[in-house]
């Protein structure tokens, strides 16, 4: 038998470079992650940019002048509201920290109560079943209990980090400030260490990832902002009202970060939290939940047309696929992460996607 070693030679060398592909997909992340206040100060200078550019054409203004006067104004506004999120932060995890016990509590005596209402004796279930039932649930409260506990913990210790903060922030500002007086430099600089070759080719998947991708994040980021801003205008006016809202900042943020994940949404947060306050007795304030949930969804639908271009053509099932693996690997905010990755990924080898990626890679070519 002979071996053609031409054809498995590019077998290996196709199977390298998507190893490798994915190799630098995932190390990225990592530099993404260990660098996130130049991260911040990027994006937040390509939002600002066209103000930068709208102030130039319009009050005839040189770049640099222009770059300072929208820098002082959105720097201030950004300052501001980074002041209210952290003390209301700190504000509400603490109250909800010490509350925790009393709310698991609450919770606990409500689930054996609804366990011990349901008559079993016409199905004769074993008292062994509810019994074990009963504690799995004490179990499983506990374990949740534990773990928000956890997370709050870790977000107050971050948010009093103030020495780490204040580093942060003052990079990151900085940062923000060369990236947008200095663009046109930072870009010739780029191009001008780099091979020729290199600068066409990484342009070029720039180009089609901010295409598929970043006109998508753009525009999910627009609505779910305004699904954050929604709610937490809507919470802390029922707050105002005498509505049972004890922490409407934790739970707009919460709202938000549900409605960010890409299979999931507001409603899977805010349709059950309407029905336990129902079933509490507390019918106005699940009322109140759902009319903000259809306030929203309206709103959403109305804007959804027209910032979201077009679908990015994969099925829920891999993007919740890529959920769940980047919540084993790096938790939570990997549930944000995943989907990304995967869309980065499915840019870099769509060619090899639409073919078949066993095809592609050992297929003979005729």
């Amino acid at each position: 038998m002979v071996i053609d070693m031409n054809y498995w030679s590019k077998v290996l060398k196709k199977i390298v470079i998507l190893l490798f592909s994915i190799l630098g997909v995932y190390l990225a992340f990592k530099l993404v992650i260990f660098y996130m206040p130049f991260l911040i100060a990027f994006i937040i200078s390509l939002l600002i940019e066209p103000i930068i550019r709208f102030s130039m054409k319009k009050l005839k203004l040189k770049r640099k002048t222009s770059t300072i006067l929208v820098f002082i104004i959105v720097l201030s506004i950004l300052i501001g509201f980074l002041a209210w999120g952290i003390f209301s932060l700190i504000s509400e995890s603490s109250n909800l920290l010490n509350s925790l016990n009393i709310y698991m509590e609450k919770i606990s005596n409500k689930f054996q109560e609804i366990v011990s209402g349901i008559d079993l004796s016409k199905i004769h279930v074993p008292d062994e079943i509810i019994n074990t039932l009963k504690s799995s649930g004490d179990d499983i409260l506990g374990t949740l209990g534990n773990w928000i506990k956890n997370v709050l913990t870790n977000l107050l210790n971050v948010i009093t980090s103030l020495p780490a903060i204040g580093i942060y922030t003052v990079i990151c500002i900085i940062a923000l400030y060369f990236m947008c007086i200095d663009k046109i430099y930072m870009i010739d600089q780029l191009e001008h260490h780099f091979p020729e070759t290199w600068v066409r080719k990484f342009t070029k998947h720039i180009k089609n990832i901010i295409k598929s991708l970043g006109c998508y994040l753009k525009a999910e980021a627009i609505l779910v902002l305004v699904s954050f801003v929604i709610s937490l205008i809507g919470l802390y006016i029922f707050k105002l009202v005498g509505l049972n809202v004890p922490f409407p900042l934790m739970a707009a943020l919460g709202i938000g970060f549900v409605d960010a994940l890409p299979i999931f949404g507001s409603a899977t947060v805010m349709i059950p939290w309407a029905i336990i306050c129902a079933c509490d007795g507390d019918l106005t304030l699940g009322i109140s939940i759902i009319v903000l949930l259809v306030i929203m969804s309206i709103v959403r639908q109305f804007l959804e047309p027209r910032v979201v271009s077009k679908q990015l053509g994969i099925h829920p099932i891999f993007t919740l696929i890529a959920m769940y693996t980047g919540f084993k690997f790096i938790g939570v905010i990997g549930m944000l992460i995943g989907p990304i990755v995967l869309i980065i990924l499915k840019n870099i080898f769509s060619t090899m996607i639409d073919k078949g990626v066993a095809k592609s890679i050992f297929e003979r070519e005729i």
